[in-house]
């Protein structure tokens, strides 16, 4: 049996969690605590079974297979396995237009 997989935050990723845990302390300090464990939680999960996750449909129907995602509602976690590693590559909103936000991603570098 494996020993599982190493989880690594992308430096997008971790300014996407930044970003929310502010966002949702402005209103109440202790639910974002909450929300940063719970999404701390779930991706630390994926060392295990990090096949689990669906493949990201607006990808998907563009032909890109890598990148798969949790859903952690409100929010996608999307992410891409390579070899023994999950990258988590970002942390978006699931009410936004995903194909947007990478395009704009993309387009900023």
């Amino acid at each position: 049996m494996s020993s599982g997989y190493k989880v690594l935050w992308t430096d997008a990723a971790e300014r996407d969690l930044g970003e929310i845990t502010a966002f949702v302390a402005r209103d109440n300090l202790q639910n974002a605590l909450h929300v940063l464990e719970k999404i701390r939680v779930k991706a630390a999960s994926l060392f295990i079974s990090p096949e689990r996750g669906r493949i990201v449909p607006e990808l998907h129907s563009n032909g890109i297979f890598i990148y798969r995602e949790l859903i952690i509602s409100p929010w996608r976690l999307l992410y891409r396995i390579s070899e023994s590693n999950v990258y988590v590559m970002a942390l978006l909103d699931s009410r936004r237009n995903v194909e947007d936000i990478l395009l704009n991603r993309l387009v900023q570098l």
